[in-house]
């Protein structure tokens, strides 16, 4: 967990933003992007609950904040069973840097993922092709995993 988060100015000026997003939009988004669940890798574990609370939200506002989070603007996407939450051009602005530190971390994440299908979510917005071949190996070992599960279950 980071003790800050950068917010680009470019955030006012995306034309989604401008043109799409209510109010209650920009703070509930501005929130994900910044409250102190995240990691660096932009998928993260937070409950509907917790976000409901830290914003003075009902759980009602929560659910449709996310509906249209996911279904309206493809921003994000949310696991219910997990309870975690990716944010699609997280890496746009944050994976942009290298370096052994911010490789150890962004490896040292990856395993903390549950769902890794959120990995392909953010994977386009990587511009680091060190980072994106991590993303692609912690999906890869999942799809092993999994496979190798199922190989075994049927025994």
């Amino acid at each position: 967990m980071a003790i800050y988060r950068h917010v680009h100015v470019e955030f006012w000026k995306d034309p989604k933003v401008l043109e799409e997003l209510t109010p209650e939009d920009k703070l509930f988004f501005i929130y994900l992007l910044t409250n102190p669940n995240t990691t660096q890798i932009g998928v993260y574990k937070i409950t509907k609950k917790q976000i409901a609370f830290e914003l003075g939200f009902s759980i009602e506002s929560v659910n449709v904040l996310m509906d249209r989070f996911i279904n309206n603007y493809g921003l994000i996407k949310y696991n219910n069973d997990t309870r975690e939450i990716c944010l699609k051009n997280w890496g746009k602005y944050n994976l942009n840097k290298l370096g052994k530190p911010m490789l150890d971390c962004v490896r040292s994440e990856l395993k903390n993922v549950d769902d890794k299908s959120l990995l392909e979510f953010i994977k386009p917005s990587i511009s680091k092709e060190e980072i994106v071949s991590l993303f692609d190996e912690a999906i890869y070992l999942d799809k092993v995993n999994d496979d190798n599960f199922k190989f075994n279950d049927k025994d």
